[in-house]
């Protein structure tokens, strides 16, 4: 192949609200292979990202398969209406609408963090649709620990952000105003990146920007919200799920590694799960985007081999 590629800015509506995706494949069909051989990728971004959150990956993950990319509703340049119960149900519907009505073939679903959960929850929900589930520090929590729904993160930071939330409305204002100016965001970046070099004036920017869409506000109040949708604990999803798992595992972040959790992982994945462990934090395909790139494009080429 040239290693050209031909990227696309696209919008798709999902419950009628406005979703911005992109899609990049080759642009060569060299040797017949334009990435129709291969099963597409779908991208899915962690809390406040969004697609420019894949900026070192797609560019090479395009040059041999057909790449796609999209904002949850609630984040990036998507639609952040009112009304609707921000959580993993509602992006793992997403997703699986956008692999069925846009990409339309057997597509390897890849996340990070909150966007790992709703990778994992769809390629369950998909079927024979799913090829492939790649998490990165995945968030979520498993049913036969106790108290994990508790005791995790993501449920520690809703209670308390949500506590103040729902007790002040001007707490609500000043805890969301603090958390989107540059100093904090790169503050809290600084703190789940091991190698500093990539928290860049653009990655700051690609947080803080839909940050001040009308809406966003709302959507910050409704994933905060301790009363919100959790979703199905990750064993459930697991034990549902037909397809191949690689877990692309930071094993220095301080957000998701709590004891045990990769070995956790490792238990209730299916037997035909791959696990590369990386010198990284929270983000390692940004932070590492190198070693991220080839350890999946390696993985991807094995699962196509054994077909």
């Amino acid at each position: 192949m040239s290693g050209e590629v031909i990227t696309a800015n696209a919008s798709w509506n999902y419950l009628g609200h406005g979703v911005h995706c992109l899609s990049s494949q080759p642009a060569s069909q060299t040797s017949g292979c334009d990435g129709s051989d291969y099963p597409a990728i779908l991208l899915v971004h962690g809390f406040g990202a969004s697609t420019d959150h894949w900026r070192y990956n797609i560019p090479v993950l395009s040059k041999t398969h057909e790449v796609h990319a999209l904002d949850l509703l609630g984040f990036g340049k998507s639609s952040k209406p009112g009304g609707l119960s921000y959580g993993g149900p509602l992006w793992r519907d997403q997703v699986v609408a956008y692999v069925k009505e846009r990409i339309k073939r057997p597509t390897v679903l890849v996340g990070n963090s909150l966007g790992g959960y709703a990778a994992l929850a769809a390629g369950s929900a998909l079927g024979s649709n799913a090829a492939g589930v790649v998490l990165l520090n995945a968030a979520g929590y498993f049913s036969n620990e106790k108290g994990a729904a508790k005791k995790g993160f993501w449920s520690k930071a809703r209670r308390a952000i949500g506590g103040g939330l729902l007790k002040d409305p001007l707490v609500q204002r000043l805890i969301f105003e603090n958390l989107r100016q540059p100093g904090t965001i790169r503050r809290t970046l600084n703190q789940v990146y091991i190698d500093r070099t990539n928290v860049d004036e653009y990655l700051v920017e690609s947080i803080r920007k839909p940050s001040l869409d009308p809406g966003a506000f709302r959507v910050f109040r409704s994933v905060f919200d301790p009363g919100g949708p959790q979703g199905q604990p990750l064993d459930e999803l697991f034990a549902d799920l037909k397809a191949p798992v690689l877990l692309l595992w930071g094993n220095r972040d301080p957000w998701m590694n709590a004891p045990g959790k990769r070995a956790t992982f490792l238990r209730h994945a299916p037997e035909q799960t791959t696990e590369v462990v990386l010198d990284a934090g929270h983000c390692p395909h940004d932070e590492v985007p190198e070693q991220v790139n080839t350890a999946l494009l390696a993985w991807l080429e094995k699962q196509t081999l054994k077909k």
